[in-house]
């Protein structure tokens, strides 16, 4: 069984189309925070998720998140089920995702630290060098790292 409001976790899009919609990257803890409702964010998230769907947002999702959010739900919320129902969906022609390969990896570096905060992780970085590379308007994220990045978050859209 998918979780309450799957279909407008992965951007699928209904409504009235903007002339200009904003692209925004999506990190992990998005993800995660959308699929269990016992997550702190987990109202925003359902709410910014919400919003990007009216917006007709172009939403882009970086490979390297969908496997870093499938493995928070299969190891620490001990929800295999919930980590296949992501995978799947993931699958869906309509989902837009970013291939993360070496050059994005280079490019990530420049975000990474050898003194940064362990909560300051390289998946991170690939997030920032994804939303640099298209050129995104946010990040959907509760992570402060990327407004100290300089980035703009989905929920300030």
């Amino acid at each position: 069984m998918l979780p309450k409001g799957w279909m407008s976790i992965y951007g699928e899009k209904t409504g009235v189309k903007m002339n200009n919609p904003p692209k925004v990257i999506v990190d992990a803890d998005a993800i995660v925070a959308q699929v269990n409702p016992n997550d702190k964010h987990h109202h925003a998230a359902t709410t910014i998720s919400q919003s990007l769907n009216n917006m007709n947002a172009q939403v882009i999702y970086p490979s390297t998140v969908i496997a870093e959010s499938n493995a928070y739900m299969q190891r620490v919320l001990n929800s295999t089920a919930s980590a296949y129902g992501t995978a799947v969906v993931f699958t869906n022609p309509g989902v837009q995702i970013a291939e993360v390969g070496g050059e994005t990896l280079k490019h990530a570096i420049k975000y990474f630290s050898p003194s940064t905060s362990k909560k300051n992780t390289l998946f991170n970085c690939i997030v920032a060098a994804v939303a640099e590379d298209n050129n995104a308007d946010a990040i959907f994220s509760f992570d402060g790292f990327y407004k100290k990045k300089g980035f703009k978050l989905a929920s300030e859209l």
